[in-house]
């Protein structure tokens, strides 16, 4: 531990840990208050339930066992800020008020979302209980990591593991608390990639992890060679990341799915898959009389032998397509043969078929093994690739930069605008504070009428758009223009669009808007693999061609609304990451300060209240703290809580009674509460220890006894059973003598009576005159 030495008393304040506590709310005091704690190693700093992280792009020393016991059960205010901190927040608000939880986690590319979500993870399973079932779950949600980084993550030029997909990871809880069970739900994946990558970059892992770490065997099966064999690895001319062991990671990635239960013939045919996707990339074409030819036909055989197809009608379907053609009202089919640039196409439209549809296949066994049949409680983890500025930005760029469009709007609805109208609504005493909401962009990415918003405009081009495609970019860029080339957060130019993101401006290449959005996997290739000798391949495409019914495709863009609508169902804290500007060398802290919201957050956190909860919630869990209150409160539920409130002397400013909830101010106010109540649960833990531990005292004396008289008994001389006797304790018939009785009314019970002789110092016996010799 080198900074991070909580216990002592003497530890460095590097700024402060709540930012709600700075002595100026400005982008300077926010950027100077994080820069001197990210030099000090203090990564993550607190606005009230937010966690800000800045990536340090190095490991840090305080992930260890030692931490995740440090902040089990403990109050935010007692250790520094720390991702276990909001998570084991998430944990006992999910035990506590039987309510699921769901944390955000966004920011730019690079910010180390997907790692602040493996510890989550990894937290949540160190701190829950349970027994072999309980830690199979557990192993397995722990190795979908591995798995789903080999197959969704690759290198960018901003970071070495950048998820290319989003994931919305739910951690099902039983109602003792123990994980047993779980689900992913992924989006947005970007299968360009598999295809094509910009200098510097990479494809996805799994292919890098197949050719540095398959044995022989394996190598030779599915005819490995090197990275710059390979047409679909060799564009960006980037092979190795550092600090990344990609024959290593592939063995992790073996096991991974053998926890997961994939049999292992399904895991060789998923390793076919990975190779025939490389070995179909380096089929290329020419254009031979205005048509498309293959130019090698010797490399058709390779990639059918693998996905288990006839090398024949490999070729003939990636250059010719079935088309349906009306004519004099008849409909027929007919062959079309493709040029160079089609057949490319539809080459790589296959790959990248392939890949999805595998990628959906890892995602579904991981929730075959771990998705309950029902849902208790649960935790739900959101994390997608971040904000991306490029050079060139294209379809992806616009998707992905939608999605955090989209996420920065549910960030602010939960701690600006929401909380705000919460304090009127309850007629709290407030200022409303001004803050830049960024509905006006989503809406014009997403409205569907007066006007339509860009996605509308899409997908009607796309619906009406000629089968090849050609001059539909254009016809999208002069719709755009007409339907919101007024708007204020968007401007046109001769290739393409501007958009006002929340982050800032991006320009986008018009160029394969179209083709990308309408992401049609031709009928001739759906037949095509359906053909394979292989049972798990044909599976990957279950369409039924002759009974679907024909209609407006679903569009990507129509996918993601989608997803958007129905992903996130309860929002309790949100985990902001901010990546190292020093890193990316495009934008300052500043700029992201600016753009993320961190000074009007803090100022409605500093003016706000920490806590709120519904009158009766609040008296169930306090009630307690006073014999009026417990075990149940008669009268009005806003006058039980203001007992409880003056019970425990808060002052009159640390609170206010809205209309149906009581607001607290302070966070301390609240652990006044909270430890007070511990107190009381503590004292009735000790009366109930110290009355089982007398219980156990009384049972282990009367067992000795008992032995002690079994192993006495017929061993005495005089009184051999003496020991088993009775104790009768009266040997003057208390109740026969009145005159005794009498004496002793305002006496204590008798536990002894008996006659005694009195002796002289003679040793004589002598009766004293008008006194018994009577001994009580």
């Amino acid at each position: 531990m080198a900074k991070y030495h909580w216990q002592s008393q003497n530890v460095k304040q590097s700024g402060v840990d709540d930012m709600v506590l700075l002595s100026k709310i400005t982008e300077d005091a926010i950027v100077e208050n994080l820069k001197k704690r990210y030099m000090d190693d203090y990564i993550f700093t607190y606005i009230g339930p937010v966690l800000i992280s800045v990536n340090p792009f190095k490991q840090m020393p305080y992930f260890t066992d030692r931490e995740i016991e440090l902040y089990q059960g403990a109050a935010q205010y007692e250790n520094p800020p720390h991702i276990y901190a909001l998570t084991d927040n998430m944990y006992r608000n999910m035990m506590i008020d039987g309510e699921n939880q769901c944390v955000i986690i966004s920011g730019e590319s690079g910010a180390g979302k997907t790692v602040a979500a493996k510890y989550i993870m990894g937290y949540i399973s160190k701190v829950s209980g349970g027994g072999s079932k309980v830690q199979h779950v557990k192993d397995i949600i722990l190795q979908s990591n591995p798995l789903l980084e080999a197959f969704g993550n690759a290198k960018t030029v901003r970071n070495n593991n950048s998820s290319r997909f989003g994931k919305y990871f739910e951690i099902q809880f039983s109602r003792g608390g123990e994980p047993d069970g779980g689900k992913i739900s992924n989006f947005l994946l970007e299968k360009s990639r598999v295809v094509s990558q910009n200098e510097s970059e990479r494809n996805f892992h799994i292919y890098y992890q197949l050719i540095e770490g398959a044995n022989t065997q394996q190598k030779e099966g599915l005819g490995i060679m090197t990275p710059d064999y390979y047409y679909y690895l060799n564009q960006s001319g980037t092979y190795k990341v550092d600090g990344t062991n990609d024959s290593k990671d592939f063995q992790e990635t073996m096991e991974a799915m053998q926890v997961i239960g994939i049999p292992g013939d399904i895991q060789t045919q998923v390793l076919q898959i990975i190779a025939g996707i490389l070995h179909l990339g380096n089929i290329s074409f020419i254009e031979a009389g205005n048509y498309g030819q293959v130019e090698s036909t010797d490399l058709l055989a390779f990639p059918a032998y693998l996905l288990g197809i006839d090398p024949n009608r490999l070729q003939d379907k990636l250059t010719s397509r079935k088309m349906d053609s009306k004519w004099g009202g008849k409909s027929e089919s007919i062959n079309v043969t493709l040029n160079q640039e089609q057949a490319t196409y539809t080459r790589d439209a296959l790959a990248k078929a392939l890949y999805a549809r595998l990628f959906d296949y890892l995602v579904e066994a991981i929730n075959k093994a771990i998705q309950k049949p029902y849902e208790e409680f649960s935790i739900g983890v959101l994390d997608i690739y971040g904000f991306e500025i490029f050079q060139k930005n294209g379809f992806e760029q616009f998707c992905i930069n939608f999605v955090n469009e989209k996420l920065q709007q549910i960030f602010i609805e939960l701690t600006l605008k929401a909380e705000q109208e919460e304090y009127v609504q309850e007629g709290i005493k407030w200022t409303p504070i001004e803050y830049f909401n960024n509905k006006i962009v989503c809406d014009l990415i997403e409205n569907k009428l007066n006007p339509p918003g860009i996605m509308s405009v899409l997908d009607d081009v796309c619906a009406t758009m000629h089968a090849k495609g050609e001059g539909a970019d254009g016809t999208l860029l002069q719709k755009l223009q007409a339907a919101v080339g007024t708007h204020e957060h968007f401007n046109s130019w001769n290739s393409g669009f501007v958009i006002h993101h929340y982050a800032g401006k991006v320009s986008y290449d018009i160029n394969g808007f179209c083709e990308r959005n309408r992401d049609v996997l031709f009928p001739d290739l759906i037949e095509l693999m359906q053909s394979s000798e292989f049972d798990f391949i044909r599976s990957l495409f279950p369409e039924n061609l002759n009974t679907e019914k024909k209609g407006r495709p679903t569009t990507a863009s129509s996918k993601i609304k989608v997803r958007d609508a129905t992903a996130h169902y309860s929002h309790r804290c949100s985990n902001r990451d901010k990546p190292n500007g020093q890193r990316t060398g495009r934008r300052a802290g500043q700029h992201q300060v600016e753009y993320l919201g961190l000074r009007e957050n803090i100022r409605v956190r500093r003016a706000g209240f920490a806590y709120r909860r519904l009158f009766n919630k609040f008296l169930m869990r306090y009630a307690i703290l006073t014999a009026e209150t417990w075990p149940s409160w008669r009268g009005p539920e806003q006058q039980g809580v203001l007992h409880l409130l003056r019970s425990v002397n808060m002052d009159n400013d640390q609170y206010q009674m809205g209309r149906t909830k009581v607001f607290v101010k302070n966070p301390e106010s609240l652990f006044l509460l909270e430890e007070m109540r511990e107190r009381k649960f503590d004292t009735f833990a000790r009366i109930i220890q110290k009355s089982w531990r007398r219980y156990i005292a009384r049972k282990k004396y009367e067992q000795m006894r008992e032995e002690a008289s079994d192993i006495l008994y017929n061993s005495k001389e005089r009184r051999k059973n003496s020991i088993n006797r009775n104790f009768v304790g009266d040997y003057l018939g208390l109740e026969q003598r009145p005159e005794l009785r009498q004496f002793l009314a305002k006496r204590e019970r008798v536990d002894f009576a008996d006659s005694v002789n009195k002796f002289d110092r003679r040793f004589k016996v002598r009766r004293l005159k008008n006194e018994g010799n009577d001994f009580v």
